[in-house]
């Protein structure tokens, strides 16, 4: 079962992830939300929509935007709507 680690936590395991561009996106009842912060940050991909951020914090460690998710999407990635993906050193097991 895919799970998401940075700093020794786990921060998401799921067996109902989706993989879009080799990257694995948690449903949102999957992520241990004490983990999770808002970010400002957003950016956009032009056939996905607009993304959002999260900041990761272990044990008052903060990884900025290590986490992001699509709040709305494009008809073509509906399935990844509200998912959350990975990356800046946190670890994806499969």
């Amino acid at each position: 079962m895919p799970k998401a680690i940075w700093n020794g936590a786990i921060l998401a395991e799921s067996d109902r992830c989706e993989v879009v561009e080799g990257n694995q996106y948690f449903p949102p009842d999957s992520i241990k939300s004490e983990y999770f912060q808002e970010s400002n940050t957003h950016t956009s991909c032009p056939w996905k929509g607009q993304a959002s951020y999260y900041n990761i914090v272990v044990e008052g460690e903060v990884n900025k935007d290590a986490a992001w998710y699509y709040p709305n999407v494009k008809d073509a990635v509906k399935q990844i709507k509200g998912y959350v993906a990975f990356w800046r050193g946190v670890k994806v097991e499969v």
